[in-house]
């Protein structure tokens, strides 16, 4: 949870193609700040604690719909895209056809919180579908989910690049120096989660894949979100740095995090 974290804050300062495509930055400076891809991940991961391990599929997609609300109204208020704001709003919200990257950005919590990798993707794909409900939408989640799972199970990074070709289709052909030069704000799926694993799969430490996932440019904070949820997933994330997310988040938003944390 830290590592999505921290992406999102890291990352912060360069979204909309604000970053001069490098690795080196500094990486606390003063304008890195939580923003709505913290504030929803952490309404996933509290929504997973109130349903249970166990929850059957309505119960559970009505604890990530009123968790994601009820967050989403109080905090990075502004910061949403704005399909998904009028969807925090709706009394009766319905999932919309989005493949946008939102859903692979806030579900790193669900590859953390269960015990096979079937469950995992079967939790996954209906944390997308409350509101992404597009293949790619669902694809994106799923796939992010599955690799953290695989990642803190104990499977290699060349062990996850290969299940996640098989299963999901992404094309991880080019390098990271061959996107860069071109790669621009986007915010689908189909754009988003490939670099980010692209990010992953090249860096060799944590806070390593963050810098190189930043170098990217684009919609940087949810591809550094997504990078760093896999990041943690295989490097743990450096106590100091920890600690560097922890005094920025809000006193509810640390308290669901510690929670999450404390799971048995």
């Amino acid at each position: 949870m830290y590592g999505a974290i921290l992406g999102d804050m890291i990352g912060s300062p360069y979204e909309f193609d604000q970053g001069k495509k490098t690795k080196d930055f500094e990486l606390f400076d003063p304008y890195v700040h939580y923003t709505d891809d913290t504030a929803i991940t952490l309404a996933v991961a509290r929504a997973l604690m109130q349903a249970g391990r166990d929850a059957d599929e309505a119960t559970m997609k009505r604890a990530f719909v009123v968790c994601m609300q009820n967050i989403g109204r109080r905090y990075a208020v502004g910061e949403y895209g704005g399909r998904f704001r009028v969807w925090l709003r709706e009394p009766d919200p319905q999932p919309y056809n989005s493949w946008g990257n939102g859903s692979a950005m806030r579900v790193s919590a669900v590859g953390w919180f269960f015990d096979t990798l079937e469950r995992t993707r079967e939790v996954a794909r209906w944390s997308a579908e409350v509101t992404h409900n597009h293949p790619e939408g669902v694809k994106g989640a799923e796939s992010v989910a599955a690799a953290i799972y695989l990642l803190r199970t104990g499977h290699t990074k060349a062990e996850v690049k290969n299940y996640i070709v098989a299963e999901f289709g992404y094309d991880f052909s080019r390098t990271c120096d061959e996107i860069r030069p071109t790669y621009h704000h986007v915010e689908s799926c189909q754009e988003t989660v490939p670099e980010a694993f692209t990010a992953f799969f090249e860096g060799n430490s944590f806070e390593d894949v963050i810098r190189t996932a930043v170098s990217l440019g684009g919609d940087c904070d949810t591809l550094t979100c997504i990078a760093g949820s896999l990041a943690e997933a295989c490097y743990g994330v450096p106590e100091q740095m920890q600690r560097e997310c922890e005094w920025r988040l809000p006193r509810e938003l640390m308290e669901i995090l510690a929670a999450f944390l404390n799971i048995e």
